[in-house]
């Protein structure tokens, strides 16, 4: 089996019927995808896949059932987006999987044009949930380098305060609030409030304080 660059999305394939397993292999790298195919839950849980791409599930399977499957994956830090496809779906397991999180259910049998939009949708949302976790993963390490006091002073600056108004709510005087908001921005790796803004949005830090004359 060819290995998929790094960074490329994989469509992971759970089905446990041989031939609806291999037509849909066959129709999504028709399509251009990176796939890979497992017959049972276990067989892919074995393989633990963490790359980009998104889970394109059987509901009735062996051992584990795809609801339970989906389940279990979204105890992770960043689960696979799960396209249900079955020919044993009914409306409260349909309501079940997708406020779980799952993007589509679709009975068998799907049209291709439907199964492509379908995994081309999941693999943008994961993508783009994959980007927005790596920065605020990234932010969070950024942030563990300050001090309890530089977290203090940064929670300060982001509500618009400056440093006199700092010093003052503190208790410290101005100079010092321009040291450590220098070693903060240092810390940070940022040049502006406007990024200190940012990062904090993504921390989901709440400024303390607030701009006053």
């Amino acid at each position: 089996m060819k290995e998929a660059l790094p960074g490329t999305p994989v469509v992971h394939v759970v089905e446990d019927d041989d031939s609806s397993r291999r037509a849909t292999e066959r129709l999504l790298k028709a399509a251009g995808h990176c796939v890979r195919v497992y017959a049972s839950p276990a067989e892919f849980l074995n393989e633990n896949p963490d790359g980009p791409g998104c889970l394109v599930l059987d509901l009735h399977l062996p051992g584990v059932n795809g609801l339970e499957l989906q389940t279990l994956l979204a105890t992770g830090e960043n689960p696979l987006p799960v396209v249900f496809v079955t020919g044993h779906g009914d409306v409260p397991k349909s309501v079940r999987a997708m406020k779980a999180g799952a993007l589509d259910f679709l009975m068998k049998p799907v049209d291709p044009p439907v199964l492509l939009s379908a995994v081309a949708h999941a693999i943008a949302k994961n993508l783009e949930q994959r980007a927005t976790y790596d920065r605020r993963r990234d932010a969070r390490t950024r942030y563990e380098r300050l001090t309890p006091r530089e977290g203090e002073v940064f929670a300060h600056v982001i509500s618009g305060q400056l440093n006199k108004q700092i010093a003052y709510d503190l208790g410290t005087t101005e100079h010092t609030i321009k040291v450590h908001r220098h070693r903060v921005m240092a810390k940070l790796g940022v040049d502006s409030v406007a990024e200190m803004v940012r990062l904090a949005a993504d921390l989901d830090i709440t400024p303390i304080g607030s701009a006053r004359e």
